[in-house]
C-alpha cells in the first residue's frame, strides 16, 4: 500500500493516487507498507532512490542499516508492534531522507505511524519538511517505548506482590504459580524486544546526529535530536533495570515454588514418622505366634489401641514442641 502526504495550509494531508506515474512532486512524506514492485518503482522514479527490499531492511549489521546513497541517508530501526497483546513482536522500519522528502518502508502497522499521521493531519508547522516528519515518527517511537516499559514496570509490580503476599492469602498454588510464572516469561520478553528497539533508535538518532553536521538544520531540530539521544539513553537504562528485576523476580518465583515444595515433603515425612511406632506396634500384635501372652488378656484389644494412639500423639507433640511443623 502507498500513501502520499503533501502539505496544505497548516496541515499534512494524504492525497489521493490514482495513477502511479504521476505522484505529487510536493509530497514530503511517502509511507510504503507491504509494497508492490510497481509502487516501488514508482517511488524511485519520484525521490531518486533505491527501496530496499524486506530481507535487505532484516540484516543486522550496521554497514546494512545506516548508510548514505547517492546523498540519501538510509536508516532502519526495529519498532514494536502488538505490544498491547500477548504476542508483541517487533519489525524493521527502513526510513529514507532524500533532499527534504522522507520515504519509510515498512511491512507491519507500528502504533506511532498512525499517531503521527493524526497529529499532522490536524495541524503541523507551516513549510513542514521530511526532516519533520521523520523528527515527529522517531519521538512518537520513543514515547511508545516509554508508554510500553512504564506499564510493563507496573505489571511486574502486580506480580511481586502476588508473590509475596501473605501465606493465609494464598488459594490454588500450582495454578497462581503457573500463571505468575507465564506472565513474567511474557513480560521478560516484552522488556527484551523493547530494549532491542530502544538501542536499533540510539543508533539510527547517533547517526542522524553525524550526518546533519553538513546540513542546514534549525536550531530546535537539533536540540530536540539532542534530547531524543538523551532519552534513549536513559530508557535503555531503565529497560535494563526492569530486565534485572524481571530475573529477580523469577528467582524469587523459584524460590517459593521450592519452599511450597519443601513444605510438602516435610508434612509427608512427619506423618511418615508419627504413623511408624503403631504400625509397629500393630506389625507385633499382627504375627500369629501361638505363644503370645497378650492373646489372652482380657482388655489386649484396646491396650493396643491405647498404645498405638499414644505412640503417634507423642511423635507429633514432639515435633510441635520443636517448631518444626
Amino acid at each position: 500500500m502507498l500513501s502520499v502526504y503533501v502539505p496544505s495550509d497548516f496541515s499534512l494531508k494524504k492525497a489521493t493516487v490514482t495513477d502511479l506515474a504521476a505522484l505529487p512532486d510536493n509530497a514530503v512524506w511517502v509511507d510504503l507498507v507491504n509494497p508492490t514492485q510497481e509502487e516501488d518503482r514508482a517511488v524511485e522514479k519520484l525521490a531518486g532512490i533505491a527501496v530496499p527490499t524486506r530481507e535487505d531492511m532484516q540484516e543486522i549489521e550496521i554497514s546494512s542499516r545506516l548508510y548514505l546513497e547517492n546523498s540519501a541517508r538510509y536508516m532502519t530501526a526495529t519498532l514494536m508492534c502488538q505490544s498491547d497483546t500477548d504476542m508483541p513482536r517487533t519489525t524493521a522500519v527502513t526510513f529514507i531522507l532524500t533532499g527534504h522528502r522522507l520515504v519509510t518502508v515498512r511491512y507491519d502497522l507500528p502504533k506511532p505511524f498512525a499517531l503521527v499521521e493524526n497529529k499532522l493531519a490536524r495541524s503541523c508547522s507551516p513549510g513542514i519538511t521530511g526532516e519533520m516528519v521523520l523528527m515527529e515518527l522517531l519521538d512518537a517511537v520513543i514515547d511508545r517505548c516509554a508508554d510500553i516499559l512504564e506499564r510493563c514496570g507496573l505489571e511486574i509490580d502486580e506480580v511481586s506482590h502476588d508473590i509475596f503476599e501473605p501465606e493465609s492469602e494464598r488459594h490454588g498454588h500450582a495454578k497462581q504459580y503457573s500463571q505468575i510464572l507465564i506472565a513474567i516469561g511474557r513480560k521478560g520478553d516484552l522488556t527484551s524486544k523493547v530494549r532491542e528497539s530502544l538501542v536499533s533508535i540510539g543508533r539510527l538518532v547517533a547517526f542522524l546526529s553525524a550526518v546533519i553536521e553538513g546540513i542546514k538544520w534549525s536550531k530546535d531540530m537539533r536540540e530536540q535530536l539532542k534530547t531524543m539521544q538523551r532519552d534513549v539513553v536513559s530508557l535503555t537504562d531503565h529497560a535494563s533495570y526492569l530486565s534485572n528485576k524481571i530475573t529477580f523476580v523469577l528467582d524469587a518465583m523459584l524460590g517459593v515454588v521450592n519452599l511450597e515444595q519443601n513444605n510438602i515433603i516435610k508434612l509427608f515425612s512427619v506423618m511418615a514418622v508419627v504413623l511408624m511406632p503403631p504400625t509397629l506396634i500393630a506389625s507385633i500384635y499382627g504375627m500369629n505366634f501361638k505363644l503370645m501372652p497378650e492373646l489372652e488378656w482380657a482388655h489386649g484389644y484396646p491396650m493396643a489401641l491405647l498404645m498405638m494412639l499414644a505412640a503417634a500423639i507423642v511423635p507429633y507433640w514432639i515435633f510441635k514442641w520443636k517448631k518444626w511443623l
